[in-house]
């Protein structure tokens, strides 16, 4: 499976505010960017902390976009996928609507009876992992379940747990021109951190769209840090 990363943030690298409301970073130009890198993928994944805050449906914003996938035997939006690992996801989020197939990973520490909602809500619910969500775990279910190119969405928690499990093949970030500030923002990586090994970033281009820049990377292995 490729797994690409896209994300937007702040010039202080804050994907959004402390109160983790839905924030505007970049434009018009960038937001048909991202619909075609979703185009171009065979599912769109976020953690359940941006299901709760921004309600998203995660589907296509062009219609042609959606035609064309259709005409060359691909499902009109991409499939969905929310890491949840205690089942948080409200039955009624809009991410669960018929738009498009929806898989939700929780962990097997989910209750069994919210597992069961869910699926009656019209989630496809995968278990990986025991306490919390394994996303090497995650990624090879989702692979089984026909999906070769994953867009990953965020937020922080989420894509700091895909680094650390060393499964992102490449790296998109939309650098807005604004400050945000705030200890307790989220950042395009947030979990525990890395400490003395950390993912090896690689720049392969850099777009100015709108008011500020899309800077692309290919990822490597994870590599310690010289000390001096």
């Amino acid at each position: 499976m490729y797994v690409v990363v896209n994300a937007a943030e702040s010039v202080d690298g804050k994907l959004s505010t402390r109160r983790r409301e839905q924030l505007r970073i970049s434009g018009s130009e960038d937001f048909d960017r991202v619909d075609r890198v979703r185009a171009a993928a065979d599912a769109v994944l976020v953690g359940v902390g941006t299901v709760l805050a921004d309600d998203p449906r995660l589907v296509l914003d062009e219609e042609a976009r959606r035609v064309e996938r259709l005409r060359n035997g691909r499902p009109g939006d991409p499939a969905r996928v929310v890491v949840d690992s205690t089942g948080r996801t409200p039955t009624d989020a809009r991410i669960l609507d018929d738009a498009a197939t929806t898989h939700l990973i929780v962990s097997a520490a989910a209750d069994p009876e919210r597992r069961e909602a869910l699926t009656e809500a019209g989630a496809n619910v995968i278990v990986a992992g025991s306490d919390r969500v394994d996303m090497a775990a995650a990624t090879d279910a989702l692979a089984q379940e026909g999906i070769d190119r994953l867009m990953i969405e965020g937020g922080g928690e989420v894509i700091f747990s895909c680094f650390a499990a060393g499964i992102v093949d490449e790296l998109t970030v939309y650098v807005g021109s604004l400050v945000v500030g705030g200890r307790d923002a989220p950042t395009l990586a947030d979990g525990d951190g890395f400490v003395e090994a950390f993912p090896q970033l690689r720049l392969t281009d850099v777009e100015r769209l709108d008011d500020g820049v899309v800077l692309s990377y290919e990822v490597g292995e994870t590599e310690s840090a010289g000390h001096d």
